[in-house]
Formats: C-alpha cells, structure tokens, sequence
C-alpha cells in the first residue's frame, strides 16, 4: 500500500493521546459534566485540568507502545475498541468492569447482533474505521533510538509537570469528586476495559486456588467450656480516626458517654491500610500488615472461621459496604436490606439499626458467642447522613457530598458529631451487656482506618500507606470487659490500662489478642501479639 502521509513518531504520540483522551472518551466528558457543578474558581480550574488528567498519563503510556513494527496493529486494535466502547458508554450508559467483560464473553451472536444498528456503524465508521485507514495510508517516522529517547522523556516529564501543576489548587475537587462517583473511572476509555480483562481473568486464576486451612481443629480450652456463657461483641469501625476521639485527648468531647464507662484505650494503634477493601480483612488475618495480601486472604481460614470452628456461635450484622469476604463462611445479616424505617434510607442505614434487637437477640443465645456489628461509622463524603439530627452538636455542619463547596471548620464538624454518634452506639453496646451479669461479656471497638479532613490538602483516605499521614493510618482502639470477663480471664486491669496507654499497638494484634481473650486453642495463636497475655495474674 502506498503510504501517502508522513508523521513523525513524536507528533504521532501527542495526536493519539489527545484523540483517545478527547474523542474516544465521551462517555467520561458527558458523565463529569451532569455530576460536576462548578462552584468558584478552583471548580473551575479542575474543569481545565481534566483534559490534562486523561491525556497526560495516555501520552506517557503511548511512548512507550508506539515503536517500530508495533505500533500500527497495536493501534489499530486499540482505536477499533475505543470505539466501540465509546459508543456504548455514550449512548447505552455502559460502565466498563470485569463484571461487564464477562457479560460480553457470554454474548451470544444473536445477542450481540441486536445492538448493531445504523447508529452503531456510524459511530464506528467515523471514529474507529476512518482513523484506522488514516493510519493505514500513514508512514511513521522513527529518529534513531537516543534521540527518541530522550525526546519522549523529554516530553513526557513537560506533560507530567503541566499536570501536577493544577493538583495544588484542584486536588480537593478531585478526591472529592473521585469519591462522591466511584463508579467514573469505569468510563475512562482504553484503561477500563484493559483493566478489565486483565481483572477477569485474574479473579479466573484465582477461583483455582486452593484454600489454605490454618487449623482444622481449633478448641475452646476447658476452663471456658465449663465456666459461664461467654459474648463478646467486636464492633468495626468504618473511617474513624484516633485524632477526633476526646478519649485520645482530643480537646472536643466527642466521646462523653464512654468517658463514662470503664473503657481501656489502647493509644497509637495503627491501621493495616488506609481502605476497607484491605483494611478489613487483614483486621481478621493471621498475616501481619508486611506480609498481607489481599487476594491471598480470601483462599485462607481468617479469625471468623477459627471462631466457628472452636464451637462458639459466629454472627455479622453487616451495615457497611462488605465483609470483603471475611463473614462468607459464618452467618451473616444485612441491615440494609431489612428497610428499617426508623433508620434506612434506600441503599444506607444508620448505626443504630446495629441496636435494633441487640438485646433480645443476646437473651436468646445458646452457647459461646461472637458477634460482629460492621458500622457505617464515619463513612465519607456524606457525614452529614451518618447520625441524627440530635447529634448535631458541632455547627455549622457541611451537609452535603460536595466537599469542595465547604469550609475546614463545617468538614470537621460534621465529621465530629459522627464521632459523637459512634460513641452512643458503643455505649449503648456496652449498656444492653451490662444487663446479662449471668455471662461473660466484652466489647472490643476497633477502626478499619482514618481519614483526612483537609490537613497537608488531603481529603478522605486512601493513600498510599507509605506516604499516607496519621490521620488516615491512627484509628482508635477500645476495649470494655465486665468484671465476670476479666475475672474468668484472669486479667489485671491496672496493668492493661498501663500497657495501653504506653504501649503501641496495630491491627495485627486483634487477630490474637480475641483468640486469647476466648480460650481457643490453636497453633496460629501467637500470645507475643495479645495484648491482653502480659496482663494476666
């Protein structure tokens, strides 16, 4: 075929990023324009970087794919991809994910034939088949190897810098929006759907794992089975951070009921991530934080089902977003899906639906016990929708998911008064066992991670746990036992309100510590990672 067009490589590079951040991805742009409202100037610098957002990192990765022999069938599968997935996010409304890969694979032809339609073959032929005969009919232009190496550097640094230099006045705009639409980065086109096949079949290579049983026999020791019924209640918070607890010292009181209580705080307790996704199962791991993987948890027994498998009674009463598949092998209750009309709202229930039952539910208990509650918690953007309006002590509040449209001060105190709302629910906890002293009754409240409230310009979580501050890495630590508990536990209380409040401690001494506490007996228990063990008389 004669080539009728010349183009240098470096040239070629900045028109393909810009055609696929631009045109094939108006399924982001029509999304991001109905769910982003410009408020200031700032709302307005995040609109310009966008562009940047979606180009830059397109560039960065088509310098390194756009080399001889390789980049013409390579871009020539990509454009008639994009394509089509433009098409589909655009006028269907498709998000693209694993999930929706899968669905495609399953397609069969008359399926797949009735969405061919003359819109559809429009679509293609003008974004996808013109650009592909385009670059058929084009010679690419290659420099020798030093000079375009060092000219993509070179450009690829200057695209970087441009970048990073609206992070510093649109960074709020971004985590914000990033977190009120999660769902967005399914619809950033190229990238969603090699994600998505790379995921898909990883999850395939998964399911033939084999499950790793860390003891097949685990016991409750003698003392416990003939003494008096025991309960413990683990509460998981949901993004609650040490800071903002006035039992940590901070200067509001945000935990006025608890300070009431006979609480043991166990300070500078830090978080296995800075995400639920891995927070949460490495919380219920026999792995420490160095060694946790998140994919190698769910083929491997977790502190739930050694719980089962001693003999006590295992419940979770889920009112977050998940287990993360640590409860799938117990009983498990959703709240949501109960409706509550005294506390759900459609798809989220507040904390005190946990509260719900609590108490009958306990008298009615046959056996040893542990129960569960997965708290909502602090759960951002929207604080404001995580407690009534009697906990609205702290004003003026920011309520609504926007955070970028409010001031520190109303951030942080909508965030308090969730704090304030949190420590009803454990006291209130703590006030239904006090009423069972024919058992053994315990409570332990621990946070899967923190969250930034606007400090350095950080919002929300999520950061890399290397780099991310204290407050999303901090989380509070709690522990409550009645006087039959730590008598059966044989526990000094002086000398456990010492080691925790001189001690430091992490998420990898939950997983031991509630093994301890219990009397199960196994060969995964490390008592060097109890916090309760140096204590007892």
């Amino acid at each position: 075929m004669i080539k009728r067009f010349e183009i240098s490589s470096t040239k070629l590079i900045l028109f393909v990023a810009l055609y696929f951040g631009l045109v094939l991805n108006f399924g982001f742009w029509q999304f991001v324009a109905a769910h982003f409202e410009i408020s200031g100037w700032t709302g307005y610098a995040f609109w310009l970087s966008l562009p940047f957002f979606l180009v830059v990192p397109l560039y960065i990765i088509f310098s390194l794919l756009i080399i001889p022999y390789l980049a013409k069938p390579l871009l020539i599968i990509l454009l008639a991809l994009s394509s089509i997935t433009n098409y589909a996010m655009f006028e269907l409304g498709i998000f693209i994910d694993a999930e929706m890969f899968r669905n495609i694979i399953e397609t069969n032809t008359r399926e797949a034939l009735d969405l061919v339609n003359l819109t559809s073959i429009l679509w293609f032929v003008i974004t996808g088949l013109l650009p592909i005969i385009l670059l058929l009919n084009t010679k690419i232009i290659y420099n020798s190897f030093k000079t375009e190496l060092l000219r993509r550097l070179k450009y690829s640094l200057l695209a970087l810098l441009i970048f990073l230099c609206f992070l510093p006045v649109s960074y709020k705009e971004y985590v914000s929006f990033g977190r009120n639409n999660r769902e967005v980065r399914k619809l950033i086109n190229t990238v969603n759907y090699i994600y998505a096949v790379g995921k898909h079949y990883k999850h395939q290579t998964a399911s033939a794992r084999h499950f790793i049983i860390l003891d097949d026999k685990p016991t409750i020791s003698q003392n416990t089975k003939t003494d008096s019924q025991k309960v413990l209640i683990l509460v998981v918070g949901e993004t609650a951070r040490a800071q903002n607890f006035s039992l940590y010292g901070y200067d509001r009181e945000t935990t006025p009921l608890l300070s009431k209580q006979d609480i043991i705080s166990f300070a500078e307790t830090s978080s296995c991530g800075t995400a639920t996704a891995i927070s949460l199962p490495c919380m219920f791991s026999v792995l420490n934080r160095k060694d946790f993987d998140v994919d190698d948890a769910k083929y491997m027994q977790n502190l739930m089902d050694l719980i089962k498998l001693s003999g006590y009674n295992a419940l979770w009463l889920e009112n977050d977003d998940g287990c993360k598949n640590v409860c799938h092998r117990i009983t498990l209750e959703d709240m949501v899906a109960t409706q509550n009309p005294k506390h759900c709202e459609k798809d989220f229930c507040r904390d005190e639906v946990l509260l719900e039952g609590l108490e009958e539910r306990i008298a009615k208990l046959k056996g040893n016990t542990v129960i569960v509650l997965h708290t909502m918690g602090s759960h951002g953007p929207t604080y404001y929708k995580r407690y009534t309006d009697d906990f609205k002590k702290f004003q003026p509040t920011c309520d609504t998911s926007d955070l970028q449209k409010c001031s520190k001060e109303e951030i942080v105190n909508t965030y308090d008064n969730t704090i304030l709302y949190t420590d009803f629910i454990i006291s209130s906890v703590i006030d239904i066992l006090k009423k069972f002293p024919q058992y053994e009754t315990g409570l332990i409240y621990m946070s899967d991670h923190g969250e930034s409230l606007g400090e350095n310009n950080l919002y929300l979580h999520g950061l890399p746990y290397a780099i991310a501050p204290d407050e999303q890495t901090k989380v509070p630590f709690l522990v409550w036992l009645s006087p039959q508990l730590k008598q059966a536990a044989k526990l000094d209380t002086v000398c456990l309100k010492k080691d925790a409040r001189l001690g430091s401690y992490s998420h990898d001494n939950l997983f031991h510590s509630i093994l301890g506490l219990l009397d199960i007996q196994t060969k995964v228990y490390n008592p060097k990672l109890d916090v309760f063990q140096n204590c007892e008389k």
